[in-house]
C-alpha cells in the first residue's frame, strides 16, 4: 500500500527541476499565507473593532499568492537554468568533441563546479581520442607495409593463377584492414557537419559503382540537411557494397524527406535476414554463418560502421525484410539534433 501511494505521489510530481522547485516555493507561499490568516483570526480580539470584509481579504491573499507564484516561477527557471545549460552541452558533445569548453566564470558554486568537472572530461576524452588517432595512423601504416611487399611480389609470381589468387588474397586483406580501422577510428575524425544536398552525395556513391559495372540507382530528393559528407557517405557506400556482395542485381537508394527527420533507404532484391539477425548484425565483427566463404569475404563491420555514422548524426540505422524478398537499410537522419 505504501509503495502505491509513493509511486502514485511520485507520478503527480512534475518531472522536471524547474517544476520541482517552482511547485515547492508555490506550497510554501499557500501554507505560510493559510498559517497566518488562521493566527490572525484566532488572535483577533473579541469585541474588537471589525477587521476587513471577507471579499477584501481574499481579493488580499490572491493578489499575494498571484504575486508569489510570479517570484517562484522566474526563481525556479534560474535556478534550473545551469542545469539546462549543462544538459544541452552534454547533447552537444555527442556530436562535436571539439566544441569550445563550458564558461565556469558565474552562476552558483555548485555550478561553476559542475563545469569545471564537465570540462576535465572533455579535455580528457579529446586526449584519449588524439591518442587513439596516432595509434590507429601507427597500426595503419604498419600493416600496409608489409601488404605492399606482398603485391610487389606476387606482381613476380608467372602462374598465372596463382597470381591472381595471391592478388585476391591481398586485397581481402587490405579491405578487412581498411574496415577495421576505420571502425577504430570511429567518431574521431574531426569532421565538420556543412548543408549537402544528400540525393547528389547518394549519385555520387551511384556513379562510382555503376563504373564498376554494378546497377544502382537513386529516387527522390530532400532539403539540404547538415552532415558529415564524407563520414555519411562512407555509411551510403557500406551499405550499397553490402547490398552487392550479398544480394546481387539491381539496388536502390531511396530518399525521402520530412519536416523533422531525412531517410535514405538502400533496398535490394537478395534473400534477406532471418528476423533475429536483424539487430545482432549490427554489432562489430558480427557475420552470418552462410556470409563466411571467400567469395562474399567482409569482415563483419560494414554495417556496424555505417549504425555508427548514423548515430553520429543524431540517428539510427534500421535492418527490414522487404515484401516479396529483400532487405531494407533505412538510415534516418534527424533535421534538429
Amino acid at each position: 500500500m505504501r509503495d502505491r501511494l509513493r509511486a502514485r505521489f511520485h507520478r503527480l510530481l512534475p518531472r522536471t527541476l524547474f517544476g520541482r522547485l517552482a511547485l515547492l516555493l508555490f506550497v510554501t507561499a499557500v501554507v505560510s499565507h493559510a498559517g497566518a490568516i488562521a493566527l490572525m483570526v484566532e488572535l483577533r480580539p473579541q469585541g474588537g473593532p471589525p477587521g476587513p470584509s471577507t471579499s477584501t481579504l481574499v481579493l488580499d491573499i490572491a493578489v499575494r499568492l498571484l504575486a508569489f507564484l510570479l517570484a517562484a516561477w522566474i526563481g525556479a527557471r534560474w535556478l534550473a537554468r545551469p542545469v539546462r545549460r549543462l544538459a544541452a552541452q552534454a547533447r552537444a558533445l555527442g556530436r562535436d568533441i571539439h566544441r569550445p569548453p563550458l564558461p565556469e566564470t558565474g552562476g552558483t558554486v555548485e555550478s561553476r563546479e559542475a563545469a569545471r568537472v564537465f570540462n576535465q572530461m572533455q579535455a580528457r576524452i579529446r586526449q584519449q581520442l588524439a591518442e587513439r588517432d596516432r595509434f590507429v595512423a601507427a597500426v595503419s601504416h604498419d600493416l600496409r607495409t608489409p601488404l605492399t611487399r606482398l603485391r610487389l611480389r606476387a606482381e613476380t609470381l608467372e602462374d598465372e593463377r596463382e597470381r591472381a589468387a595471391f592478388s585476391r588474397d591481398i586485397a581481402e586483406m587490405d579491405d578487412m584492414i581498411r574496415l577495421t580501422l576505420d571502425y577504430l577510428r570511429g567518431a574521431a575524425d574531426g569532421e565538420q557537419p556543412v548543408p549537402v544536398d544528400l540525393a547528389a552525395l547518394a549519385q555520387t556513391v551511384a556513379d562510382d559503382r555503376s563504373c564498376e559495372g554494378a546497377a544502382v540507382q537513386v529516387q527522390g530528393h530532400a532539403a539540404p540537411l547538415a552532415v558529415r559528407p564524407s563520414a555519411l557517405r562512407r555509411c551510403i557506400e557500406n551499405l550499397v557494397g553490402n547490398a552487392l556482395r550479398y544480394a546481387g542485381g539491381a539496388v536502390e537508394i531511396h530518399i525521402a524527406d520530412a519536416p523533422d527527420a531525412v531517410r535514405i533507404a538502400v533496398t535490394d532484391r537478395g534473400p534477406g535476414l532471418p528476423p533475429d539477425e536483424l539487430e545482432r548484425v549490427l554489432e562489430p565483427f558480427y557475420r552470418l554463418e552462410a556470409s563466411r566463404n571467400r567469395d562474399s569475404g567482409g569482415a563483419g563491420l560494414g554495417l556496424s560502421i555505417a549504425s555508427e555514422i548514423a548515430a553520429r548524426h543524431g540517428g539510427r540505422l534500421l535492418l527490414r525484410n522487404r515484401g516479396g524478398g529483400g532487405l531494407e537499410a533505412i538510415i534516418e537522419l534527424p533535421r534538429s539534433i
